[in-house]
């Protein structure tokens, strides 16, 4: 059956992977959704002929080069990227210990790039695609308790906003999404691991965070299914946004950012312009 379009997605076993995968199909769309394992549970839950499920673990460059060899082959393109596979890690910055926060880096960060660079020779051949980058209200502001994880989306924000401007000119697309809180088993220790360590002076801090984080687990406001509702939407935009932001707490957390970072310019106006060469000045003075 021809569809609309077709769909590369990871981490595609649980929470917005699973949602977007449910939605993309429900459309009519074609999806490779690739998980680390069980790939034949997943098959059997969708049971759609739309539906190719490969094993693929992100932090693997040639398991992820081998896995859109198949998809290519199987399906001939890949209209959309959706780089979902990732965790989270509980901790204040301090706490974390090297192996913690690399491991997380290594699929936050340097897994994604992985598949970016999987896909986008691909993209760039066929002149179209669209990479959405699935980050977080966690890219967007810091936390008391998600430096870390907050370190890694971060790292996401940015190279979207510039991989935007490189691939424009190619008709190809670049969107960061930044979910807020959503009612899915992140919190739950499925997506989410905690520092070993705990440092008692940050019990105010992290400390506090850790526990507010097992108390909304499963209360989050946000719907994964709305979500994944709001991506099939955007895949179908012809102009897409650079960032996408979803859920009210996101907006408002993004917003008062925003509101402070523009109070901290006034305060410090006179400083923030006062670090040019004077020949700078001078030159503006006599044009």
């Amino acid at each position: 059956m021809e569809t609309n379009k077709t769909w590369f997605i990871t981490g595609a076993s649980r929470g917005f992977g699973f949602e977007i995968t449910k939605a993309a199909l429900a459309k009519g769309d074609q999806v490779i959704a690739t998980v680390r394992k069980g790939k034949e549970q997943l098959a059997a839950q969708f049971g759609s002929s739309n539906l190719l499920v490969i094993e693929m673990d992100v932090t693997d460059e040639a398991g992820v080069n081998a896995a859109v060899k198949e998809a290519l082959a199987h399906v001939g393109k890949i209209d959309v990227l959706v780089n979902n596979a990732g965790f989270g890690l509980l901790s204040a910055v301090e706490e974390g210990s090297d192996s913690e926060i690399r491991q997380m880096y290594e699929t936050n960060v340097f897994g994604l790039l992985n598949v970016l660079r999987a896909v986008l020779p691909h993209f760039r051949a066929q002149r179209s695609g669209h990479v959405i980058n699935i980050s977080s209200v966690g890219g967007l502001t810091g936390s008391a308790g998600w430096g870390l994880y907050n370190s890694t989306k971060f790292a996401v924000e940015g190279l979207t906003e510039a991989l935007a401007k490189e691939l424009a000119p190619l008709g190809i697309h670049a969107t960061a999404v930044e979910p807020g809180y959503f009612r899915t088993n992140f919190l739950d220790g499925s997506s989410l691991n905690t520092a070993k360590q705990v440092i008692d002076d940050y019990a105010e801090t992290s400390g506090k965070m850790r526990v507010y984080a097992g108390e909304v687990s499963y209360k989050q406001p946000g719907d994964p299914a709305k979500l994944a509702k709001a991506l099939v939407k955007l895949a179908d935009a012809e102009q897409p946004p650079v960032h996408l932001p979803l859920g009210n707490d996101t907006l408002k957390a993004y917003r008062t950012k925003t509101a402070a970072f523009e109070l901290d310019i006034q305060d410090w106006l006179d400083v923030v312009t006062s670090t040019d060469h004077d020949d700078v000045h001078q030159s503006t003075t006599t044009n």
